[in-house]
Parts: C-alpha cells; structure tokens; sequence
C-alpha cells in the first residue's frame, strides 16, 4: 500500500515515515500544501496523511481540492489538541479521519490500516479468500492454514490483490501502489513477484489462483465461492 504524508516538520516527517515503512508501507512525503496538492493529484495512492498547519497551502485547502479534483482515496488529517475547529473543517472538506498531536504512531498506523480496509469494503482486519488467510494488523498470511513466509514486498502486492478481488489489475497499478516515487516503472520485479507468490501459495496450480491477461495486467481469482 502506498501513503502520501504532507507534514512540514521534517522531524515528525522522518519519524512517521520510517515506522509507516516499518509497518510494510511505501510512502511518498511532502512538506508543504503546495507539493502536498500535487504529489496527491498526480498519483493513486491508498491513503494520504495530511498535517492541517501546512505552508503554502493548508491542510483544509488542500483535502477540498483534492475531492473537487476527483481524489477519492481515505485521508487521515493531523491536527493541534486544541484544533477542534479544524477536526470539523477538516472533515467538512472531506477528510475521513483524524488523530490529535502528539498521538502514538501504533494508533496512526491502525487507523490507517482502518481506513483502507473500509476503502476496499473490509471491515474486519483478517481478509479471506477461500482457504487463504490474511491479517493485515500482523502481516501474518495461511494458506490452507498452513504459514506462508513472504517478502515484504510480495507481502504489499499480495495484499493489494487480496484487497481487490477478481480485478484486473495493471503492472502500472501494481507498481503505483507498492512502490515509492522513485522505483523504476519499466522494471519485470513484478512478473518476479507474481512467480514467487504462484509458487508459495499454489505450487502445483491447483486453484489456478493468480490470473495473467495478456496485455492487461494480473487478477487474483475469488475462491470464496469454491
């Protein structure tokens, strides 16, 4: 899952940015509303993090041109302790959640994983497809109830399959949503990946689980029904 965070303290920003990364995101940062807007237009990114305080344009600006634009994605905005006024702007403009300085970065992080289950239509933080399991709070995935040991980065792509379901998704997508901005788009780490996750979750094909269409990217198969 990939994370926009648009905090002007670079302190703060550092900090966040590391334990987000800790708990398997990829983020982009930006410290200023002005690069904030852009970086949030320019990319579909899973969920933003926005500081309401922000130089050049303000956090409150920023959510309502976003949604104006069209960004649909959740947005959790940070606020003063005393700011309640700007938690109800902020919510207003179209934020779907907040969390008051200073606050414990495990509660960022769950709130995050909240708001983007919700995103995909899961509530509960365990997501099933047939005999897979997968806990997006331990970052602990069964098959068949059986461990299956991932990479961290096949970890974020199976979890962005998981969370769309009889999707097709793109290489371009995948890439966008598991990555940072300065991956290389034209690297094959993808169709490496998606190897990888055939051979560990379904070695001999069985569930036929991970579809490629030619041309147009990846689907993971809904196995509820089976």
């Amino acid at each position: 899952m990939r994370l926009l965070l648009v905090e002007d303290d670079l302190s703060l920003q550092a900090n966040l940015a590391d334990h987000l990364k800790q708990a398997n995101y990829s983020v982009d940062v930006a410290s200023d509303g002005e690069d904030g807007l852009f970086q949030a237009l320019e990319t579909a990114f899973d969920a933003a993090i926005i500081d309401v305080g922000l130089p050049k344009i303000d956090g409150i600006s920023l959510i309502e041109q976003l949604r104006e634009q069209g960004g649909d994605y959740p947005v959790l905005i940070l606020t003063a302790r005393d700011g309640w006024q700007d938690k109800v702007k902020g919510l207003d403009a179209g934020a779907d959640d907040y969390l008051t300085k200073p606050f414990q970065v495990e509660e960022l992080v769950a709130r995050i994983n909240a708001l983007i289950r919700r995103s995909a239509g899961k509530a509960s933080p365990i997501i099933i497809n047939g005999p897979i399991q997968l806990n997006t709070r331990t970052l602990a995935l069964t098959m068949n109830g059986q461990a299956v040991t991932l990479s961290s980065s096949e970890f974020k792509l199976f979890e962005y399959l998981m969370l769309h379901q009889d999707e097709v998704i793109s290489k371009s997508i995948l890439i966008e949503h598991i990555y940072d901005q300065d991956f290389d788009l034209d690297s094959n780490v993808i169709e490496v990946f998606i190897r990888r996750l055939r051979k560990k979750l379904d070695p001999d094909n069985n569930y036929q689980l991970i579809e490629t269409l030619r041309g147009q990217g990846y689907r993971l198969r809904s196995l509820s029904g089976e």
